[in-house]
């Protein structure tokens, strides 16, 4: 077996919520690219059938279904046709995510509440129905942000919060499970990529921040996609418990 034989997903099914578009396409088309079937949920149904037709036309298996992430009931019926149609869950990304930029003085409970739900809430329930039917040898891969180690001069305190914490929660479920059950529990921090959180900044936003960014610009959805694979494959077979930061350099600045 070569080096690059290591990054192969042939035979395997990934999950990967928030899969409807920006980063979430990308990682669907990546997976599939790399030889995995994979399953699709998202609150916009609609476009997921997008997404569904980048991974068939790699070659691979998909499904797609409504899903959202806030109710534990979602899903795990998300994971039950994942069963149902593919007979495995191998590799889980927890994608789906909100954002939102609101002064702490100002912020409402339930503008806050509805961040944590989705972003730390969502990943934990996902997991947990992920977690039940995975095999040794399985990836867990949480997106968090550059957001949840340093700040980025927006008033973002749910958002944060919520990233910091799905940090916290990647070490404690490797730590839980990578031992007990073979499953490796990771963690990407992007720093600005192409989406449609990026989409809402204030004008001269970006490039502004730029200027913290050692790389010069922002960085390139395959870019991510590529440290992604590398997590749920078996390259990444001793690495657990990590947060990878994918930010040229922002967070060490």
């Amino acid at each position: 077996m070569s080096v690059l034989d290591l990054f192969r997903l042939d035979g395997r099914v990934a999950v990967v919520t928030g899969a409807s578009s920006g980063l979430g396409v990308a990682f669907a088309q990546a997976l599939a690219e790399a030889g995995a079937d994979v399953v699709l949920g998202a609150r916009r149904i609609d476009r997921l059938e997008e997404t569904r037709r980048l991974v068939e036309d790699a070659g691979r298996r998909a499904v797609a279904m409504r899903t959202d992430v806030a109710d534990p009931d979602d899903c795990q019926r998300l994971v039950d046709a994942a069963m149902l149609e593919l007979g495995r869950v191998d590799v889980l990304v927890n994608n789906a995510g909100v954002g939102t930029a609101v002064p702490a003085t100002r912020e409402s409970p339930e503008e806050f509440r509805r961040v944590i739900e989705v972003n730390l809430n969502g990943c934990y329930w996902m997991a947990q129905a992920c977690g039940r039917v995975m095999r040794p040898g399985s990836s867990i891969i949480n997106i968090s942000s550059v957001l949840g180690l340093t700040t980025a001069g927006l008033p973002q305190a749910a958002y944060a919060s919520s990233k910091a914490a799905l940090i916290g929660l990647t070490r404690d479920l490797a730590q839980q499970w990578t031992g007990r059950k073979g499953i490796r529990v990771n963690a990407l921090a992007p720093g600005f990529f192409a989406s449609e959180m990026t989409e809402q900044y204030p004008p001269g936003y970006l490039d502004s921040m730029q200027q913290r960014i050692p790389a010069g610009r922002q960085g390139e959805a395959a870019e991510l996609a590529a440290a992604l694979v590398f997590l749920a494959s078996d390259a990444g077979g001793y690495v657990t418990g990590q947060t990878l930061a994918v930010d040229g350099g922002l967070t060490i600045t």
